[in-house]
């Protein structure tokens, strides 16, 4: 749930306290971007239905729209992904805000760009880096059906916003990071733990060395057209006694008795 506001300017301390309780009130890292999203929206237009936001994040040079206020403000950023230009890309990848007064007027990105997004009603796109130091690279987008919606007042209260946040959305980058390395490390020590397992249970079957047992599982694989790890669960799960009984051997060799 997001924190109650008023229309009056945010004090820093208690912006940073809020986008905090987000974070604590949040469930998952998915939740907790849509409601920075939504709750950046109401801090930079003043008026929570004035404005769409979405949140870029690129990484392994993806671009994805990680958090967003509505569904329309993800189509919206994703018009830019399939074009593969925009204001959301231009401000992350180069770290610089970027301003479309009117999409009217607008011919930076090409007719495309700024038919597509008009068509949805919109006039004008406010675009801020945040500045996550080497994480990945993110901005905060914003649209409005207001032509010239974020000059003046409007993009100053968008800068000093991003600047309050950025250590707070990096942060949740970072907890993202570490808690996909973590899974992907437990799944590649559960697969070799599995494997390895598997090679003793053949070298115990065939009475045979490591590199042989490790031999009969791979051409197991190949033949069955079976990943390794599959091949090695099955066998494992049927001397456990969860399943029918497995055995490999060489080609050729009998089974020792």
């Amino acid at each position: 749930m997001l924190p109650s506001h008023d229309h009056t300017e945010t004090d820093p301390g208690t912006l940073v306290d809020q986008v905090q309780d987000l974070i604590l009130d949040s469930s998952d890292f998915e939740e907790f971007l849509n409601d920075l999203a939504r709750f950046s929206a109401h801090q930079v237009a003043g008026d929570g239905e004035d404005a769409l936001c979405g949140i870029t994040l690129l990484r392994d040079r993806k671009a994805a729209t990680i958090g967003w206020s509505s569904d329309d403000a993800r189509a919206i950023d994703e018009i830019q992904y399939r074009l593969a230009q925009g204001p959301c890309l231009t401000a992350a990848q180069e770290e610089r805000e970027v301003y479309v007064p009117d999409l009217l007027d607008e011919e930076r990105w090409g007719p495309e760009y700024a038919d597509a997004v008009a068509s949805f009603g919109l006039r004008s796109v406010l675009s801020v880096p945040f500045h996550l130091q080497g994480e990945a690279q993110a901005a905060l987008n914003l649209y409005s059906d207001v032509p010239r919606k974020f000059d003046g007042e409007a993009a100053d209260k968008a800068r000093h916003y991003t600047r309050q946040i950025s250590q707070a959305l990096r942060m949740a980058v970072r907890c993202s990071l570490h808690a996909d390395s973590a899974s992907n490390l437990r799944a590649t020590l559960e697969s070799r733990t599995v494997i390895d397992m598997a090679i003793g249970i053949v070298m115990a079957q065939n009475r045979c060395d490591q590199e042989t047992a490790v031999r009969i599982l791979t051409d197991a694989s190949n033949h069955g057209n079976i990943k390794l790890r599959e091949v090695a669960t099955s066998l494992v799960k049927s001397v456990g006694g969860s399943g029918t009984r497995t055995h490999y051997q060489e080609p050729g060799r009998q089974a020792a008795g």
